[in-house]
């Protein structure tokens, strides 16, 4: 302690009790290191607190300062472009996977010049890389160049590739609105090669005596093109006979030649045989039955802008559907021109997430060639209404009405009558044969809102009204000419109802009941409760 004044600082003695024995004096000794070794531990202790002190200080002030960085930078992304250069990539884990496939799809990866390019690239490349379906995890991680060379990245890729490529589906699928079922099984092997192919196999058996049996292999690459390639041969087995006497059965060969976000481009050859089992069917069917040779190309562009396809509140959505038949220079080659398009609109209300969904479909096709005027269009390739799927959800050309069976409107023409058999009985007992249209047209109107419980807002479970309309008629063989605008208008069917929507992950399921406002003698509406399934 300091003293004040002329004060001297007087010395403090190591033994003031002035103990001369040497065992005293060890003894004090002895304490005193004690003590000395405990003050010591003491500072030592209070100085490691101390610095605890100042370095939990220091981690604070860290994290202070990369959060300030971090923020900075953020406003640096969304205000200015940060340039940059890639250095190099770097892919690891892919023991099997061609690093060439890898590499195809980061090269908009290393063309970036910016951070948001490198980014925005970075997500496209991850978001395909597991739409391949060969890989469990992606991981991008960005990280600096070399010191040497500023303002450079390296993008290092990470992938974990599948443990099991051997995958198979097996279920048993029920229509109620057509009174039948299907057992469909799949079998999926990916990435035998090592270039992202996918060889598959699938077997579909229908309670309506229907079949396919298809296998195929898509490529996401194939020898430097951008878009996969996809390849399929099918089987395939249809039983028409109830509406329309016939069966057909089809051995074809289908090639996905483009196939981006809004575009698509196939090839489809195939051998096709229509039979008639019964011996009854109309004359409309009968010029068709045997074998046809169909040589196609078709092109589909597509925009679909809507929030949900399950329940558009709002957005809007288009698809065109254009194909030509008979590219093959053979007699048997069915030559046809087809077009569909289909427009939805869905428009928010601003109330219990009520919206107002419209769409219009329609479609034509007419055979081309020598003699084309006079000659009846490809039956299979006709347009046949009815069934009960969503029109809010089946987006792609003229085909569902609500309230109607499945071709339960349109053309018909009576089977061939067989006396003999009926023995006097009256002729009319035979039936009729749906013959499909040339021309189609649908439009519908769906009215959507929540319901006042909170359990089913939860659920999803919403209500909706609606109101449906369509009409199909032939054009080919001459019958263009009669076609008049104020009797296809005046001919049109229509249905309304109101139900109650049950969405899934896997399908939409509607519980309705459907009122037949038109139909004409032989179409197949009926009123009442009915249900409608229709896939995601």
């Amino acid at each position: 302690m300091a003293l004040e004044g002329d004060q001297e600082e007087t010395p403090i003695s190591e033994n003031p009790n002035g103990d001369d024995e040497i065992g005293e004096g060890s003894h004090a000794d002895g304490v005193g290191g004690f003590e000395d070794e405990d003050e010591e531990e003491d500072e030592e202790e209070e100085e490691q607190e101390e610095e605890e002190v100042g370095s939990g200080k220091s981690r604070e002030a860290r994290l202070a300062e990369e959060s300030s960085k971090l923020e900075s930078m953020f406003r640096r992304l969304a205000s200015e472009k940060v340039k940059l250069r890639v250095h190099d990539v770097l892919i690891r884990g892919n023991t099997k996977t061609k690093d060439s496939l890898i590499e195809a799809e980061l090269m908009a990866v290393k063309n970036a010049t910016t951070m948001q390019e490198l980014l925005k690239a970075s997500g496209i490349a991850n978001h395909r890389f597991h739409s391949f379906e060969i890989f469990d995890s992606v991981g991008i991680t960005l990280d600096s160049g070399p010191p040497e060379l500023p303002g450079t990245v390296n993008v290092i890729v990470d992938v974990v590739e599948t443990k099991n490529p051997l995958t198979g589906d097996l279920g048993i699928f029920t229509k109620p609105e057509a009174r039948t079922w299907s057992l469909e099984g799949s079998l999926k092997f990916k990435n035998l090669f090592g270039y992202g192919d996918l060889w598959d196999g699938s077997l579909v058996y229908g309670g309506d005596k229907s079949s396919e049996v298809s296998a195929g292999v898509s490529l996401p690459r194939f020898k430097g093109m951008v878009t996969p390639m996809v390849a399929r041969v099918s089987l395939l087995s249809q039983d028409w006979l109830k509406f329309s006497s016939y069966k057909e059965q089809t051995l074809g060969l289908n090639l996905g030649l483009i196939s981006t976000k809004r575009h698509d481009l196939t090839y489809n050859v195939a051998w096709r045989t229509l039979t008639d089992p019964s011996q009854m069917s109309s004359r409309a069917v009968r010029r068709q039955l045997g074998h046809g040779l169909l040589s196609s190309l078709k092109y589909t562009f597509r925009i679909d802008n809507r929030n949900s396809t399950l329940r558009p509140t709002q957005g809007y959505a288009f698809i065109s559907t254009s194909q030509i038949g008979g590219l093959v220079p053979d007699y048997r080659s069915l030559r046809f021109l087809r077009q569909e398009i289909d427009l939805r609109c869905a428009i928010p209300l601003g109330f219990y997430r009520t919206a107002l969904n419209l769409g219009v479909s329609g479609g034509v096709i007419f055979p081309w060639g020598n003699g084309a005027l006079g000659t009846p269009s490809s039956l299979p390739e006709r347009f046949f209404l009815g069934g009960n799927a969503s029109p809010v959800c089946t987006l792609g050309g003229p085909t569902t009405l609500l309230g109607f069976k499945l071709r339960g409107l349109g053309p018909r023409e009576p089977r061939r009558v067989m006396r003999e058999k009926y023995h006097g009985e009256n002729p009319e007992s035979s039936g009729m044969d749906v013959v499909g249209g040339d021309l189609a047209v649908t439009a519908f109107a769906d009215l959507s809102f929540d319901l006042p419980l909170k359990l089913f807002r939860d659920a999803g479970i919403h209500g909706h009204v609606f109101a449906c309309a369509g009409n199909l008629t032939k054009l080919s063989e001459n019958e263009f000419r009669k076609l008049s605008f104020q009797n296809f208008l005046d001919s049109f069917r229509s249905s309304a109802g109101f139900g109650i929507i049950l969405p899934t992950k896997l399908f939409r399921m509607e519980v309705n009941y459907c009122y037949i406002l038109k139909q004409f003698e032989h179409d197949r509406g009926r009123t009442g409760v009915q249900f409608c399934f229709s896939a995601t």
